[in-house]
């Protein structure tokens, strides 16, 4: 007779256990593959951008600090316009969710589209960096960093202004064997491990002087400066 008893009181019970789904079928934290088209235009008038770095991530990953002294991956980047050490990083870093390179130099004037996915929980962030090099500067960076695109439905668009930033790691003098742009002939050295700029650390770019401007070690002319916002970054999110 206890026993009886006992299987009326469980057979309701595995029948609840065996209706309830699983936190894989459940659509508020199942997994789903986020797809956005990121569109890259360059505003200035003679500053070629580098093979842009696309990184999706979550909040505690950043690209750089302001202030703090640059990875020697930013390093590269921004002295070289070379991507491939920082997306490597990137991609190394348990809060980012994905990378994704441009195919080349985007010119004054022109875009690219980048297409980066990454696999997301509905409720989950989603944050988009981008970092290129203005090629004609010594260790300069054009960058939008930690943009949210969480609440981006499908179909819908947002447009993101980006800003120069300095790493700090090589002085502006803007010389034909410093400066890797075409507009230095392809003479300089790019990367260099050797830091010898005022101050150690990423802030704000301050735009090139040239030697229209006075500076009897630049190889740039005016049609290198700029102004921010130095490019436009629009997302999509296509799926």
């Amino acid at each position: 007779m206890l026993f009886r008893k006992q299987m009326l009181v469980l057979l309701p019970l595995a029948a609840l256990v065996a209706g309830c789904s699983s936190d894989n079928d459940n659509p508020l934290t199942s997994a789903r593959e986020y797809r956005y088209q990121v569109t890259i235009t360059n505003l200035t008038a003679g500053q070629p951008l580098s093979p842009a770095a696309v990184v999706l991530h979550r909040s505690d990953w950043q690209a750089f600090t302001l202030g703090v002294p640059a990875s020697v991956e930013l390093e590269t980047l921004a002295e070289g316009g070379d991507n491939s050490d920082f997306i490597a990083a990137a991609g190394a870093d348990s809060n980012v969710r994905s990378t994704a390179s441009g195919q080349g130099v985007i010119v004054p004037g022109a875009s690219e589209q980048i297409t980066a996915s990454a696999s997301v929980s509905s409720d989950d962030e989603v944050l988009l960096s981008w970092a290129s090099m203005p090629v004609n500067t010594n260790d300069g960076v054009a960058a939008v960093r930690g943009v949210d695109l969480s609440g981006l439905a499908v179909g819908d668009s947002k447009t993101f202004l980006a800003i120069s930033y300095d790493a700090g790691t090589e002085a502006n003098s803007e010389s034909a064997d410093t400066v890797p742009g075409p507009a230095a002939s392809g003479l300089a050295e790019g990367f260099n491990a050797a830091r010898d700029d005022v101050r150690d650390a990423v802030y704000i770019h301050a735009g090139v002087v040239t030697q229209d401007d006075g500076l009897s070690t630049s190889m740039l002319g005016g049609s290198q400066r700029w102004d921010n916002p130095i490019a436009s970054v629009r997302v999509e999110r296509l799926q």
